[in-house]
């Protein structure tokens, strides 16, 4: 027997550690880069948003105050709703990040062809217009030719909702507003409630 024979195992399997070394090197460097990229969209881009660009938070709460308007109450938009859905689109709603950016451009296209400006620049009458265009699917824009006006816009007033009435521990509901326009005496917390014992 010769002594490689015996060094033969030892440097195989030098070679599968550094192979390995380098596989695990080689995955972090990569997760690295994946964590990075997906960050990029969710870090603090110059706006107090963590998603939205200023003019796309601008539109969104010049949306979301048509869907719930400020009366004797105030609006989704004083509520926090934007604050709401932009967390989410760096938590929950991550998956939605391209249909936002691409619808709140669509609403903003068709502000523009119907009525020369923005959408956040319209009388609250042209902003109605405008979603009930969407509702309807029969807003004008390029971009509505590839996606649903309806679908957007079905989305935002789900999302409204959530964030108008929801905790505001996720970044909503400010000051509990809508709770306190329902009538709840406390927050609405399962496990919490309180009961009167005198009347057992």
């Amino acid at each position: 027997m010769l002594i490689t024979d015996f060094l033969a195992p030892a440097c195989n399997k030098r070679k599968v550690e550094a192979s390995l070394k380098w596989n695990r090197r080689a995955f972090l460097q990569a997760a690295l880069v994946a964590a990075a990229g997906a960050g990029v969209a969710c870090t603090t881009n110059g706006t107090p948003w963590r998603f939205l660009t200023f003019d796309e938070a601008r539109t969104l709460a010049a949306i979301s105050d048509q869907i719930i308007p400020p009366d004797q109450d105030p609006g989704a938009a004083w509520a926090g709703v934007v604050n709401y859905i932009d967390r989410q689109l760096c938590g929950q709603f991550q998956t939605l990040q391209q249909t936002y950016r691409r619808g709140i451009a669509g609403v903003d296209e068709s502000s523009r062809v119907v009525y020369g400006n923005a959408f956040a620049d319209l009388a609250a009458q042209q902003q109605i217009d405008v979603l009930h265009r969407l509702e309807d699917s029969q807003a004008p824009g390029a971009i509505w030719k590839q996606s649903s006006s309806s679908e957007f816009f079905a989305l935002v007033i789900d999302h409204t909702m959530q964030g108008y009435y929801g905790d505001p521990r996720h970044g909503g509901n400010r000051d509990g507003v809508s709770w306190k326009m329902l009538g709840l005496p406390y927050p609405p917390i399962r496990g919490r409630l309180r009961y009167d014992l005198t009347k057992l």
